[in-house]
This record gives C-alpha cells, sequence and structure tokens, in this order.
C-alpha cells in the first residue's frame, strides 16, 4: 500500500496524485499528524488481507516449517549466517554490533526442505543494565526463543568464549530447547588458537556435550552443507520416546549394577519410571527417597549412552512416595484390641 504523507488539506491531494508515476499502485493522501484519510487507508488494507494467514495453521505439530533460531553474543554472525543460507542479502550486516534489533523471520529451502530461520538480536550480558532499543531487542530474542523448537548458537572463534557464550547456551537449556553449536569464522582459526579453543570448550561447555557441533565459516560458505544434518540430529532427539515398560526395564537392570547412594541411613529405590513427555524428554522417577543431583545426572549419562537424545536437554523429576502416619500397627475403629478382654456388666 502506497502512503502520501503530508496531505494536510484538499490543496496537496493533487501533488500526491503524481505518485501514480511510480507504478505501485494508488497513493491513498493521508496526514498522520491529523488523521486526515487514515480511515480509507486502513479500510483498503483490511481488504487487502487474507482470512487466515500464510502458514499459520499447523505449524507447531501437525506441518509447516520447523522453526530454527540463530542465538549469540552481538556480532558473532547470526545476519552473515542467515544471508549465507538464503544465498541472498536478506539481512544488513555491519561491523558494528548491535545492527539487528528485531527477530527477523525467513523461510529458506535447504536439502530440498523448507526452514524458518528467526535472526535475532545479540543477547547481552547484563540484562537489567539494559535500557531503550537494547532492552527491547533483548526482550524479542526470548520471545524468538519461545517460537523455536531448535536453537543454533553461534560462537566466534577469533576470540576466547565469553561469559555472554555460556549464558546464551543455559538460556537455551533452560528454554527447552534442541541445540546445535555453531563454531563461526573457522576460516579465521590458526593451529595455536585451535588448541586453545578445544581446552576452552572441554571446559566451559561440558554441560552441553551431547549437543551436535559444527565448524562454520559464513563468511566463506565453508561447511554449511553441515549445519541441516545437525538441527536434524537435535530435532530427533528433542521428539524422542522411550516405551514404558522398555523404561523399566533398563532401570531395573541400572538399579541392579548401580543402587542409589545411601541418604540418611536409608537407600532410596525406585519403584517406577515413565517418560511424562518429549520436545524436550522430560522422565518421572516414583522412589521412596530423594535421589542425589550427581545420581541423577548419572541416570541422565546413561540415557543418553543407551538411547541417544542428542542435542536435546533431558529434564529428570522425582515423585517421593510418602508413607502414612500411624498405617502399621494401630487398630481400626470399633475393633477389640487383642491384649485385652472385653469388659463384661458389673
Amino acid at each position: 500500500m502506497l502512503a502520501a504523507n503530508k496531505v494536510d488539506g484538499g490543496m496537496q491531494e493533487a501533488d500526491a496524485l503524481a505518485l501514480w508515476n511510480l507504478g505501485v499502485g494508488e497513493p491513498y493522501p493521508i496526514s498522520a499528524l491529523h488523521g486526515r484519510g487514515t480511515g480509507d487507508l486502513l479500510d483498503a488494507v483490511v481488504a487487502a488481507l487474507p482470512d487466515q494467514p500464510e502458514g499459520e495453521a499447523g505449524t507447531d505439530d501437525e506441518g509447516g516449517p520447523r522453526r530454527i533460531a540463530l542465538l549469540g553474543r552481538p556480532n558473532v554472525g547470526k545476519s552473515s549466517l542467515l544471508n549465507r543460507l538464503a544465498d541472498e542479502d536478506r539481512v544488513v550486516v555491519d561491523s558494528v554490533a548491535g545492527t539487528t534489533r528485531d527477530a527477523v523471520d525467513e523461510l529458506i529451502e535447504l536439502g530440498g526442505q523448507t526452514w524458518k530461520f528467526i535472526d535475532t538480536a545479540g543477547i547481552r550480558r547484563r540484562f537489567r543494565a539494559l535500557q531503550g532499543a537494547d532492552y527491547y531487542a533483548t526482550m524479542r530474542t526470548g520471545t524468538a526463543l519461545e517460537r523455536a523448537e531448535v536453537a543454533v548458537v553461534l560462537m566466534d572463534v577469533s576470540e576466547p568464549l565469553a561469559e555472554q557464550d555460556i549464558r546464551v547456551v543455559e538460556q537455551v537449556v533452560e528454554a527447552g530447547r534442541g541445540l546445535v553449536l555453531a563454531f563461526n569464522k573457522w576460516d579465521v582459526l590458526d593451529e595455536e588458537r585451535r588448541v586453545y579453543l578445544e581446552k576452552e570448550i572441554d571446559r566451559q561447555l561440558s554441560r552441553v556435550s551431547w549437543a551436535p557441533r559444527v565448524n562454520i565459516s559464513a563468511k566463506t560458505g565453508r561447511h554449511m552443507e553441515k549445519l541441516v544434518p545437525a538441527i536434524e540430529t537435535s530435532l530427533s532427539g528433542w521428539e524422542q520416546r522411550i516405551p514404558t515398560g522398555q523404561l523399566n526395564n533398563w532401570l531395573k537392570e541400572l538399579v541392579a549394577a548401580t543402587p542409589p547412594p545411601v541418604r540418611g541411613g536409608k537407600q532410596p529405590k525406585i519403584l517406577f519410571g515413565t517418560q511424562a513427555g518429549a520436545r524436550p524428554p522430560h522422565f518421572i522417577l516414583f522412589t521412596t527417597g530423594f535421589l542425589e543431583d550427581n545420581y541423577r545426572r548419572f541416570i541422565e549419562r546413561r540415557l543418553r549412552e543407551d538411547f541417544g537424545f542428542e542435542g536435546s536437554p533431558v529434564h529428570i523429576s522425582m515423585r517421593i512416595r510418602e508413607k502414612k502416619n500411624g498405617a502399621v500397627g494401630r487398630a481400626s475403629k470399633g475393633s477389640v484390641r487383642p491384649d485385652r478382654k472385653p469388659r463384661g456388666r458389673r
């Protein structure tokens, strides 16, 4: 829709007609200051809208493009990666950090499939101290993560891993989204920096060692073909389920080989387990006592070793069976106590 603004009276309407020469349709003369003609423009916009936006129905579970969020701290190459994937300049790229403010959705066909990539603003270190555009850009990034199914977290290998990088990864895990680690600018990495980078990854990203990793260059296109298989792996792990019978047989063998540690003089038992949901996988263990954090991490590690769940966080929670107070040894109402004889009448 073409709007000719600052038409405050009939005298300027003739000037607005000259905009027909642009070849983009009828110009609507309006005045944003006084509201003149805005009603006609709004009517035209509403008439042009479809009954239902394209791609809205069933985008969550029943079809539609899979949603991939590009996350990372400012100036790690998220917009450059999106342009490389699209094979054209879809979004603005600049050496100044913070160029991207809004979450930008782009439909891109890769590997014979259409994906919806969401380019986001860089997540900064101190969220509470942000003001103005930076504050709202970070808010929109969080909303984009909630809409996504998998997050591709970009990191700049030319610089040491920063606290912001770890914070972005933790935000993805807390949101329960699939995770792919993309190490960008690999084309400028020398051998000495590579050695230090591997040590940084082992030390700072050991918690997410289950995430697929790709070493890419958004500038040269290096190993871009490996990104889609990594995303597909993460989606598969994110949606994976284990049948209840198979899970409990596995738990029985695991506990028999490595029982839970004793807590408070008693050893808790795992009575039953079930997968309460997927996207991400969530397991509930019914126990007779509290399971230590180390043992729950042990169960998660063995779950990954035996079943996969690559690229997805795994949540394990407990339901502790409470004992009924006085259920044992208490006589029911109206019964005769065995240690006393019934009293006779005097």
